[in-house]
């Protein structure tokens, strides 16, 4: 990252809302000693092969400080029973309440005052520290081999490279849900869910811009958590995503979910190296990834299902989902042109508080002595002019030799309004 470019207002409001390094080993060690926890020959799930593992924006690096001072972390993390459960012979409700049971151990064990809460698709587990964490434990098994194949060859037809395609897949498994109609009864109809193939689709997507990563790092990329990668499409999803907190903090449930936006913003990215570039080709191409039928914004890891299939649902109208997602996308686009392109200190203030919810370092006498050196270049730049109307055929040098140009101050390019 150049010099010039860690003090710009888009740098300036990155470092604002990044989360610091503790959050990240915090959460680390949180998953890690959960796994352990189930891991222990004690554990009710210990003869099922319990796998621990962090997903969603903590997995992908995309993580954003809390919006005001109630928030908290949300730290997502898979429970998946690798071996001895099978939706053949068991319901989603007793593979819940299975890990349930050893999360109510491990919340007692570890004195967390907060009741183990039951949500439709996971446990939670809240934390009273100095960073406001809770734990979304999802339970998952894995999904039978035969329709892994049939998903792999969904994504090959959607043009995903067949390697990619059979490993992103073998990740698939199956989730429970309290509101599934066979959530209490032998079915084999479970919802599907990938968390770890998505993030090996987001990387790819990443890597995109990997020959200046292995440039600056020490080690390769494979041996880094994507945490650490912090790639322009990691920073541009995190900038976007706060701005669409700061927009809907009052109205969060009308808020585009976070998954729409990562999604469309790592179809978007097309490998710039640099953040401001990547933002402005994201934004500019974003919206031509949302399809005009269904699915509107599809899995790309499972294209039959849509992330935004409750955009037409009549359960969800008065939230009017779609008209939000759109309102969203052009405000995004005209409050980031300003924070990056404005001259004026006051409208870069007041953009930054009102549409950012952040006070940026003042920038007022670096833009007004910016502003006094163009204004200084242009003038120049009309008294050579008028110079050269006026000297006529034989003033400025003999007939025939040619006027040299010019450059001032280097190789800068000369900014008009």
């Amino acid at each position: 990252m150049n010099s010039k470019y860690e003090h710009a207002p888009i740098a300036e409001l990155y470092k604002a809302i990044n989360v610091p390094d503790g959050a990240y080993e915090k959460a680390e060690a949180r998953y890690l000693d959960l796994g352990k926890w189930f891991g222990r020959v004690e554990s009710h799930c210990s003869s099922y092969s319990p796998h621990i593992y962090p997903q969603g924006s903590f997995r992908l690096g995309t993580v954003i400080r809390p919006v005001g001072k109630e928030g908290d972390y949300d730290l997502d993390v898979g429970c998946r029973l690798r071996m001895g459960i099978s939706k053949f012979k068991h319901t989603q409700k007793e593979l819940k309440n299975l890990v349930g049971r050893d999360l109510e151990d491990y919340r007692v064990a570890r004195n967390i005052e907060s009741k183990l809460k039951a949500m439709h698709r996971c446990w939670r587990i809240a934390y009273a520290d100095d960073l406001s964490f809770h734990m979304d434990v999802v339970p998952s098994i894995p999904e039978e081999a035969t329709r892994l194949g049939v998903i792999k060859e969904a994504m090959v037809k959607e043009g995903v490279e067949a390697t990619l395609a059979g490993n992103v897949a073998a990740h698939a498994g199956l989730i429970t849900d309290d509101r599934h109609p066979a959530y209490s009864s032998i079915s084999d109809n479970w919802l599907i869910s990938n968390s770890e193939g998505y993030a090996i689709w987001f990387e790819s997507r990443m890597r995109q811009a990997q020959m200046l990563f292995e440039k600056r790092a020490t080690a390769r990329l494979d041996e880094l958590p994507a945490r650490l990668w912090k790639s322009p499409l990691q920073q541009v999803v995190q900038l976007l995503k706060w701005h669409r907190e700061v927009m809907f903090q009052k109205n969060l449930d009308s808020k585009p979910i976070s998954v729409i936006i990562t999604t469309l913003a790592a179809h978007a990215y097309a490998g710039e190296s640099d953040v401001e570039a990547a933002l402005a080709g994201i934004l500019g191409r974003m919206g031509s990834f949302v399809w005009e039928s269904r699915p509107r914004v599809p899995n790309p890891i499972n294209p039959v299902e849509d992330f935004a299939d409750k955009w037409p649902n009549p359960n969800y109208a008065s939230l009017k989902l779609e008209e939000n997602f759109w309102k969203w996308l052009k405000a995004a686009k005209e409050h980031f042109k300003t924070l990056g392109t404005t001259r004026d200190p006051a409208l870069l203030e007041k953009t930054a508080s009102v549409a950012f919810g952040v006070a940026l370092p003042s920038r007022t006498n670096e833009l007004q002595q910016e502003e006094r050196k163009r204004k200084a270049l242009l003038e120049k730049v009309e008294q050579l002019k008028t110079g050269a109307k006026t000297s006529g055929a034989g003033v400025i040098g003999s007939a025939g030799a040619a006027n040299i140009p010019h450059k001032f101050y280097g190789d800068e390019e000369i900014h008009s309004d």
